[in-house]
């Protein structure tokens, strides 16, 4: 039986700005971008009971929170936290997945304290994490990774869910399907018109029925709900690419000055690629139209790009041979894939948001 604990931070950058600003404390925070393209990347609690969320477009955000204060994201600050936290992770084990600069999975069935009570560890790392950033966590402990996940948003902000096996089946069989993790709006609606409302509903179908209206995502759901799930927590991922896109405040009609954007994204990647010593053969540019009709346009080397030159002038081609048929965009992005490293180590890394 294993010891998997699923740690979260609590609105993890609005609660860094609220931190390193007394003026925000007790205040709405979102942070992100408040014009018509705007993007919340996070919001803190006092925001969120306006309804304010992650990815709500920032002139939403401030219809339903008319004294949000916005807040320019700084990935750098955020990073750095990450890394304090993720030093504490692995004064307990090396088994650490991260999943985001904010959350991580940890196997703690065997750790470097020699403790037998996970849960003691997830109180000791929460309490850690907070005498050293001054921020909270919540943890979810359990015998898996879905269990410890769906546990450590129980009692948000600040708080902790253990999950154990002879409570397991009889938790999930109550559990709204929308809280099943892996479940998003669209399925969740799905199910609803099955009848399926709660892990008790979802159990009573058969896996071939759920095959049948989930595809795949079926044999999934079928194992989640009588708490099933083998995968183990993994300290390395397969990166299959590396990008950097950036959404416009207002749409760019002038090739021009499309490509003078795009020369930004080509630096930020490649530099990421730079510092990482992990390049890539194929070059992707990445447009989205006014009306959100979303390009993509490839080109594959027979070597890894390791010239800033040669990406810049590969991704202006790219752009040049289609930008007839695409007279605005209002997105641009640009991606290296079939990458020479394979196996990297997860950092939870975040190349660029624009969130204006």
């Amino acid at each position: 039986m294993r010891k998997i604990i699923h740690i979260d931070m609590d609105a993890f950058y609005a609660s860094i700005e609220q931190r390193d600003n007394p003026d925000l404390l007790g205040r709405p925070v979102a942070v992100g971008g408040s014009g018509r393209r705007g993007v919340v990347a996070s919001a803190s609690y006092e925001a969120r009971k306006f309804g304010v969320r992650s990815a709500m477009p920032g002139s939403v955000a401030a219809r339903q929170c008319p004294d949000l204060v916005f807040v320019k994201p700084r990935f750098e600050a955020y990073k750095t936290v990450s890394r304090q936290i993720r030093e504490i992770f692995l004064d307990y084990t090396d088994l650490v997945e991260p999943l985001s600069l904010d959350e991580a999975y940890l196997d703690v069935t065997e750790n470097k304290k020699g403790l037998t009570s996970a849960t003691l560890i997830a109180e000791e790392i929460r309490q850690r994490i907070f005498t050293v950033t001054n921020l909270t966590a919540s943890a979810g402990v359990s015998f898996n990774k879905f269990l410890a996940k769906i546990a450590s948003d129980v009692n948000k902000p600040n708080g902790i869910k253990v999950i154990t096996p002879p409570e397991a089946l009889a938790f999930l069989e109550v559990l709204a399907v929308e809280k099943f993790h892996g479940v998003g709006k669209v399925t969740a609606d799905k199910m609803h018109r099955m009848g399926i409302f709660t892990g008790g509903d979802l159990k009573t179908k058969s896996e071939a029925e759920l095959v049948r209206h989930f595809g795949k995502a079926g044999r999934h759901y079928y194992r989640i709900v009588r708490a099933e799930d083998e995968r183990e927590v993994n300290p390395s991922r397969v990166r299959k690419s590396i990008g950097s896109e950036r959404t416009f405040s207002e749409d760019l009609e002038d090739p021009k000055e499309m490509k003078l954007r795009l020369v930004d994204l080509c630096d930020h990647v490649y530099e990421y690629m730079e510092r990482s010593n992990n390049f890539g053969r194929t070059v992707t540019l990445k447009l989205k139209t006014p009306d959100f009709r979303l390009f993509t346009r490839s080109k594959t080397f027979e070597q890894e790009l390791r010239d800033r030159d040669v990406l810049k002038m590969a991704i202006q081609e790219l752009l040049d041979a289609h930008v007839e048929n695409i007279p605005a965009v209002r997105l641009l992005g640009v991606t290296i894939s079939n990458l020479t490293v394979k196996d990297e180590p997860r950092e939870g890394i975040q190349l660029e948001l624009d969130l204006r």
